[in-house]
């Protein structure tokens, strides 16, 4: 299913656009994101006087005719980022809905190849449990991100994803060098504000994209049913049960989902971490060229 997201098409559109990440990272030499340190790039920043020891071959001699002292011209920095994205890999996210799994596929993807194309590192960890797994290592140019994203189709999404627990031990977090997305329904007891927490203690820029079906947006179901939890080991756990849905229990459900997403949307803000909530009935390019653009990640 995934395959009706990512095309040629789709990933053309993604030129014109490029990820604005904070300019008080540092990252590495060698890619196009301007950071608030002084390198070697054309465009002229700034003078400051000559100290000791500094390279002479900058010395502005025109401004030394006028004043008769010693300056430097100053260029822009450009560095390379780390784009890491953790998608989470649970039942709830792809084992019932496929078109669910397909769209947070699609949409760590564009991330992806955003990051690429313009010059950046990019990482997926797929979380299983308590674990981040690492399938496809540190991936940079486009050739290995098309050999990494062509096996995305084989993506297991079962049992439960602890975030906090995959997150804290999931290895290379380098400090203040790019950007960290978190792709998860959020729909578990784990503490994932507790793995927020940490990639904001590493100084990394903080995304997090909560994608929902519509039916768990805005439930539609009336009279008995069966509920069955996806990530629930079998038909006897207790999180499986038999309910008459009421109008007054729709209500109380939107309610506490309304209340659920305020936290997190609140949470989000006290750290200074951007968050986008969607569905699956919005299509992938407008939640992509409007939220993230609305969120200044995207320009």
């Amino acid at each position: 299913m995934i395959e009706k997201y990512l095309n040629d098409e789709f990933f053309s559109r993604l030129e014109t656009y490029s990820l604005m990440l904070r300019r008080d990272l540092s990252g590495f030499f060698g890619g196009k994101h301007l950071v608030n340190t002084y390198g070697q790039t054309v465009e002229f920043a700034d003078y400051r006087e000559y100290m000791l020891g500094d390279d002479i071959r900058r010395i502005d001699w025109n401004l030394y005719g006028r004043f008769e002292k010693f300056f430097l011209k100053l260029f822009t920095d450009e560095r390379q980022m780390h784009t890491q994205i953790f998608l989470d890999c649970s039942a709830s996210m792809g084992k019932v809905n496929q078109q669910k799994a397909a769209y947070a596929m699609a949409f760590a993807a564009a991330l992806g190849y955003l990051s690429v194309h313009n010059m950046d590192k990019v990482s997926y960890r797929l979380i299983h449990g308590d674990k981040a797994e690492d399938p496809y290592g540190l991936i940079v140019g486009k050739t290995p991100f098309f050999r990494a994203v062509s096996t995305f189709g084989d993506i297991r999404f079962e049992d439960d994803a602890f975030l906090e627990d995959a997150i804290l031990n999931s290895g290379d977090t380098s400090e203040k060098n790019g950007l960290s997305v978190i792709i998860s329904d959020f729909f578990t007891e784990n503490s994932w504000k507790k793995a927020v927490d940490y990639l904001c203690y590493k100084k990394r820029q903080v995304l997090l994209v909560q994608v929902m079906s519509p039916e768990e947006r805005d439930p539609t179901y009336s009279g008995r049913v069966n509920l069955v939890d996806s990530e629930a080991p079998d038909l006897l756990d207790e999180r499986n049960m038999k309910l008459r849905i009421t109008r007054s229990m729709q209500d109380t459900y939107q309610e506490a989902l309304n209340d659920y997403i305020a936290d997190i949307k609140a949470f989000c803000a006290s750290r200074q971490v951007n968050f986008i909530s969607v569905t699956t009935d919005q299509p992938v390019e407008k939640v992509i060229f409007k939220e993230l653009l609305n969120t200044g990640i995207l320009e």
